[in-house]
């Protein structure tokens, strides 16, 4: 999964530039000014950086960069999961134009800067020369310390969400309990009230309606009853007038055919039709007029409008209405149930107090590991005899991250006690410690490409020398760029690139331009003596390739 090629087109000072990169141990050097950490930049914000107009080279519309890695099957479900197709390599490519505006890609396909980021994040790590800043900012320490133990702090962070939760949703309840009290009350009173009349699902519609029936009972019967003697009317009903028409009809079907057909309509009419007269006989039978079941109608009725108008509703509305309050009852039960809340908040704590004692217990394990490691390292750099220590501090109060404070504390010369790292006074300290920890948690890291941008800064002589070592023994294993101005660190790379600046049209551009034999041998001798490389520094530079070289084949 190694970086492959990085191509840039109007990136700050550089017009165009392709450059090819290999495995191994790989050093960028040249000039102060010449351009050397621009390449990290554009490779950041390849990697989903924040985008800046500002470094689209002057002149030009827009900038473009993208950056190539050797394909790994790993990322091919979070590939999958965004939509991207998985090649033989994962190209990332950004462009930013004058008014700032961001596109970007990944293997062709369109890409948001987060995601950009999330791949960048499991492609590389990058280590500036300012990386002791992080290293007093607790959230990093944490994260150093956790990274090199193995902690996951997911089911941690649920816990505590979960915790806060229940905790905010007791404190409300208690501090509310008078005003949930009064709502309680008022709903109370207001279901008692709706209740009384007991208003069923559908009770309105058919009252509505039995009342519309009672109301009108006599108008009901006179219809009946005209109706019943429009058919069975006693000088010549309906029903016997279509009877004797179906007759006459079927006397004559032997003679005329279509009568057969015309013949069974009217018999099915006649049946109909005396169906009819005969349910109008039932409905004649009990129908009257009852004023005693009018007024209980009356009075049913007006209850429901009358409750009706008093919650301005709709009298239909009203068993919703019940059903409404009734569950907002049962919510302000359970909000004013202080007892259930707290062994809700107590079983949350509980939870979150086991998580935290388990990642807790895992940091402690790993604590002293890592301040050995970091401590071994630090005796190569010039701090022989310095201590290094992780440090776990039980706080007063469980916090997010855990039950404990974490702290770096360090000691540069033997015998001295052990200081926050933040109050080491010496740069060059701070940045020495800085690359150990980087060189011993990077060996942990699952990106295989490693970039150090002038971490070395405030080192040299023998130091220098342990610095380049250590960077090579790293590319024996990943892929290492690193950013130096140290001819020590150059000498034991198995890659040399040189950043220059040239004028171009009268104007500055920066290129890169791979060095061996003899080039590679003035570029050292440069960063030894300065711009005029005397036939001594070129010896001295010379001597150094050579014995890098020599270690490399022992």
């Amino acid at each position: 999964m190694a970086l492959r090629r990085i191509a840039l087109r109007d990136f700050v000072i550089v017009r165009e530039l392709e450059l090819d990169l290999s495995s191994g141990f790989t050093v960028l050097t040249g000039e102060t000014g010449a351009g050397k950490s621009i390449l990290i930049d554009a490779l950041q914000l390849a990697l989903g950086n924040r985008a800046d107009a500002g470094a689209v080279r002057e002149g030009a519309e827009r900038l473009d960069v993208s950056a190539e890695f050797d394909a790994d099957t790993t990322l091919a479900g979070w590939l999958d999961e965004g939509g991207f197709e998985a090649d033989d390599s994962l190209l990332l490519r950004r462009t930013v134009d004058l008014q700032g505006r961001s596109r970007g890609w990944i293997n062709g396909s369109p890409a948001t800067a987060t995601q950009l980021r999330e791949l960048g994040d499991r492609l590389l790590d990058i280590h500036g020369q300012h990386a002791w800043q992080s290293l007093t900012r607790p959230d990093a320490v944490r994260g150093l310390l956790d990274a090199y133990a193995g902690v996951r702090t997911d089911a941690l962070d649920a816990c505590w969400h979960a915790w806060r939760q229940s905790l905010a949703a007791l404190e409300t309840a208690r501090s509310a309990q008078d005003s949930l009290q009064r709502d309680r009350e008022r709903l109370q009173w207001q279901i008692g009230e709706v209740m009384k009349l007991a208003p069923g699902a559908d009770e309105w519609e058919e009252l509505s309606a039995n009342h519309a029936r009672a109301s009108n009972a006599q108008t009901l019967i006179e219809a009946a009853e005209g109706a019943r003697e429009a058919l069975e009317g006693d000088d010549g009903g309906a029903l016997s007038a279509l009877t004797r028409a179906a007759t006459l009809l079927q006397n004559c079907e032997h003679i005329e055919p279509e009568f057969k057909a015309l013949g069974e309509v009217l018999a099915s009419s006649v049946a109909q039709a005396a169906d009819a007269a005969h349910t109008l006989h039932g409905y004649l039978r009990h129908a009257d007029t009852d004023p005693q079941t009018l007024a209980e109608l009356d009075e049913r009725m007006g209850l429901w409008m009358s409750l009706a108008r008093r919650y301005k509703r709709g009298p239909a509305d009203l068993p919703a209405l019940l059903a409404g309050w009734q569950d907002e009852l049962k919510a302000l039960d359970a909000a004013s149930d202080l007892e259930t809340l707290e062994l809700v908040e107590q079983a949350a704590q509980q939870a979150f107090m086991k998580e935290a004692g388990t990642v807790g217990k895992t940091r402690k394990q790993a604590a002293p590991r890592l301040a050995k490691a970091v401590t071994l390292a630090m005796q190569g750099l010039g701090m022989q005899g310095g201590t290094f220590e992780v440090k776990l501090q039980t706080l007063a109060q469980p916090g997010r991250a855990g039950l404990e404070d974490i702290s770096f504390l360090v000691s540069g010369h033997p015998g001295s006690t052990p200081r926050p790292i933040g109050k080491v006074a010496s740069g060059g300290e701070l940045s020495r410690i800085a690359l150990a920890i980087a060189v011993t948690t990077s060996e942990l890291g699952a990106a295989q490409t490693l970039i150090f941008d002038e971490v070395d800064a405030g080192v040299g002589g023998a130091v220098a020398e342990t610095v380049g070592r250590l960077m090579k023994q790293l590319g024996r294993d990943r892929q290492v760029l690193a950013v130096t101005h140290l001819p020590q660190v150059a000498a034991c790379a198995d890659h040399h690139l040189v950043v220059a600046k040239r004028q171009v049209a009268g104007r500055t551009e920066s290129g890169v331009t791979p060095l061996e034999g003899a080039a590679r041998e003035k570029e050292v001798a440069r960063m030894l003596g300065g711009e005029k490389v005397s036939q001594t520094s070129l010896a001295h530079a010379r001597e150094m390739l050579d014995k890098t070289s020599t270690e490399a084949r022992a």
